[in-house]
């Protein structure tokens, strides 16, 4: 498949979705964390890898649908995925990539057009960011975003479920919340198996591998009051470590916190 020019519409074309207004920014190089933006339109993360190892990677994901719940995957070759947006490019769309041999983060471009290969497989993982409309629309507070930042990111000593060269540790978000709020929290963020669902873990992050929380692996720390606990959930940015640890030859991710924005409804993915 293929888009012309002459279906792009411009930034200031009346009508234009959020969501694809967000793409066409980052595809200028505008724009930076995608915490916030577009608000009601599913965020993924990225997964792109040479199809020898789409299969494997498939049946990962399969096997591990909490951190890493496929929302859609091209075919080899094909940078378009038109079910997630018309127009949408995983070349440019994204504010940040990051580029990946024999297990080692080796840049981090602001798009794919010197590195895309005809063999490239990509899959769009839910995210968590979707399910944050409906925390805040019930009156929970999104620390990350009250500060301006990521989400605090950590790598866990949860084992994910392996498939071929794909074995590693989950790696999680937090958000902290009072403890009422923790337990609406997941009565919310269960009506979203799509992105991520309720949570994996509520309170004492040491009991799964994080020994400061004032320390995340990716994003930004942010502040845990004294009345608050931390609420991890399964992160979709678990196939980065995943990838580090089967050391491939070639891969390409999302930066941490840093999304493709989709055209799919935040609602259209609640199932209660």
């Amino acid at each position: 498949m293929t888009v012309s020019v002459a279906v792009q519409q411009s930034a200031g074309e009346v009508g234009l979705l959020p969501s694809r207004q967000a793409r066409l920014d980052y595809r200028a190089g505008k724009g930076w964390s995608t915490a916030g933006v577009a608000n009601g339109f599913v965020q993924g993360n990225l997964a792109i890898l040479p199809e020898q190892y789409a299969g494997a990677f498939h049946r990962f994901c399969q096997l591990n649908p909490k951190p890493c719940p496929i929302i859609g995957m091209s075919d080899p070759g094909n940078p378009y995925i038109p079910a997630l947006g018309a127009d949408l490019d995983i070349r440019t769309d994204v504010p940040r990539y990051r580029v990946w041999r024999d297990g080692e983060m080796v840049e981090e471009p602001t798009d794919l057009m010197a590195h895309w290969r005809d063999d490239l497989v990509t899959f769009v993982l839910g995210c968590s960011f979707s399910f944050e409309e409906a925390l805040m629309a019930d009156g929970l507070p999104i620390r990350h975003i009250e500060q301006g930042c990521r989400v605090p990111m950590y790598r866990t000593s949860i084992a994910c479920t392996p498939s071929g060269p794909f074995a590693g540790p989950m790696v999680v978000s937090m958000r902290p919340f009072k403890p009422a709020q923790a337990i609406r929290a997941v009565q919310i963020t269960t009506r979203f198996p799509a992105v991520h669902g309720a949570p994996v873990h509520l309170g004492h992050p040491e009991q799964i591998g994080i020994a400061d929380i004032g320390k995340p692996d990716y994003g930004d720390p942010v502040r845990v009051a004294a009345d608050e606990i931390p609420v991890f959930w399964a992160c979709g940015v678990t196939p980065q470590a995943v990838i580090a640890a089967a050391r491939l030859p070639f891969a390409i991710t999302h930066a941490p916190g840093l999304m493709l924005i989709t055209d799919l409804r935040n609602k259209d993915l609640a199932v209660l």
